[in-house]
């Protein structure tokens, strides 16, 4: 292994930061920050038609949701155009590259030939060899020299050693007749110059490898260790596409799954460590190596997902959770928790994170410390309240005033009376959460109660009865 471990996320700035890139991008980061390396971010933006300032600005958005941290600064492909054409023409210079002038036409009729004649339609230029004497005025493209025989052998992480004839491959475009670089040189120049040591990506760039191998090659560079992971499916086994639901990283910040389910669900993606499903980041970052990295595509399911996002709820810091539902708050588009709002939410964080698997199932169940008097309640708490007179809540509320405000004391108080009244504590508790929520589901009566405290729970109360608040 190299020195350091240096990786890298290149995602094209085309659109939003699909959610196979963000696994992508958590395999190379797990990788590098699990062995003390460094995790770079390029842009791929040389396809300017398409690329676009708000597609970068997602995926950097994205990233940051993740927290998926980068070292040093975020580099353009596209700035670095006159590095790569310097690549190719040294290449010229060196006779490993040649000026090719067949037209596209010329090229086109080749194919259509080599076509009727059940011959290969591998575009063998005339131009390899020729005399540079004999090179006519006329616009070129440079193409790389590749070896005609034996094979080129992809040496990956994940799917084992690939061998490709090298009669299979062609003599690859460096620069365009324009002079402009093509992808591929410019993937292996700005990897090279970048330091990467390891090449982790999706498996639809493994015949990449072969063709980008020619580049090292012919500059003397060290191949980077390649590792080519499969695509992710959608439950049906099919590619994962918007008819599977939400595609962008952002979609599900906005949907309300905490970032750490999502980077544990997303690590569990094609990779494994024994049978364990739930871990922390720590736990990912010294586990993760890519022999755990499964051929087979995975596939995403959204009830893992959920199931994790819940386990990570219930153990998250309770001050954390509060920033980070803020940020969630801003990416669903709703209004922001006032400071007295998110003072009481993290108060209430200790009854209202066991069992909510999204932000959304938690801030309903928190409805009853966000929402203020007078209680509006929805049909079924209003069923419930129906369901008693209003003078047993009536008759409760002198009671409670002179309990001590203790879990213990306000049990055996409720106990008591719905004992006197001949019925059981839970014939009591529908009324009682309607009367303090508005809401039919919730924490427990006398978790609510301790949060919200005696004189706002006692207020509560008199007002679902009818009677006057002091």
């Amino acid at each position: 292994m190299p020195d350091q471990v240096v990786t890298r996320f290149a995602p094209s700035p085309t659109g939003f930061l699909h959610i196979g890139g963000a696994r992508t991008a958590l395999f190379n980061w797990l990788y590098a920050r699990g062995r003390g390396g460094k995790f770079l971010l390029r842009i791929e933006d040389t396809d300017r038609e398409r690329s676009t300032p708000e597609a970068t600005a997602a995926i950097l958005q994205g990233m940051g949701w993740l927290g998926l941290d980068h070292d040093g600064e975020v580099i353009s492909q596209f700035e670095r155009a006159p590095r790569h054409a310097e690549v190719a023409r040294q290449l010229l210079d060196e006779g490993k590259a040649y000026k090719c002038f067949s037209t596209q036409e010329e090229i086109a009729a080749f194919r259509e030939e080599a076509r009727a004649a059940g011959r290969s339609t591998l575009f063998r230029s005339p131009w390899r060899d020729a005399d540079p004497a004999s090179h006519p005025d006329a616009p070129h493209v440079i193409r790389i020299k590749a070896p005609i025989e034996g094979e080129t052998v992809i040496r990956d992480q994940v799917q084992g050693d690939v061998r490709i004839r090298n009669d299979q491959l062609d003599d690859m475009i460096l620069l365009r007749s324009d002079g402009t670089p093509v992808y591929m040189l410019a993937v292996v120049v700005d990897d090279h110059d970048m330091g990467v040591t390891h090449v982790i990506r999706g498996d639809d760039h493994l015949n990449n490898a072969a063709r980008q191998m020619l580049i090292y090659n012919a500059m003397g560079w060290e191949v980077p260790v390649w590792a080519h992971i499969p695509l992710i499916h959608g439950p049906d086994g099919k590619k994962l596409s918007k008819r599977h639901g939400a595609l962008g990283a952002q979609e599900y910040q906005a949907m309300g799954y905490p970032a750490a389910g999502m980077r544990n669900y997303l690590a569990r993606l094609g990779w494994s460590h024994g049978d364990d499903e739930f871990f922390t980041d720590a736990q990912a970052q010294e586990w993760f190596d890519l022999d755990g990295i499964g051929r087979s595509p995975a596939r995403f399911d959204l009830k893992k997902l959920e199931n994790l996002c819940g386990q990570h709820i219930a153990v998250s810091d309770d001050a954390a959770l509060r920033h980070e539902i803020g940020a969630y708050c801003a990416a669903a588009g709703l209004p922001a928790l006032t400071s007295r709002q998110g003072d009481d939410l993290e108060r209430a964080m200790y009854c209202l994170k066991d069992r909510a698997r999204t932000f959304p199932e938690l801030l309903e169940k928190a409805h009853f410390v966000l929402t203020e008097r007078p209680i509006e309640p929805d049909d079924k708490a209003a069923k419930a309240l129906a369901s008693v007179s209003d003078g047993i809540l009536g008759e409760l509320t002198p009671q409670l005033q002179t309990a001590s405000w203790t879990r213990q004391d306000l049990e055996e108080t409720l106990n008591a009376f719905a004992e006197a009244k001949d019925t059981k504590f839970g014939k009591l508790a529908g009324p009682l959460r309607a009367a303090l929520a508005g809401r039919a589901v919730t924490p427990s009566v006398f978790d609510m109660m301790l949060v919200l405290g005696r004189e706002e729970s006692l207020a509560r109360l008199a007002e679902a009865a009818g009677r006057p608040v002091s």
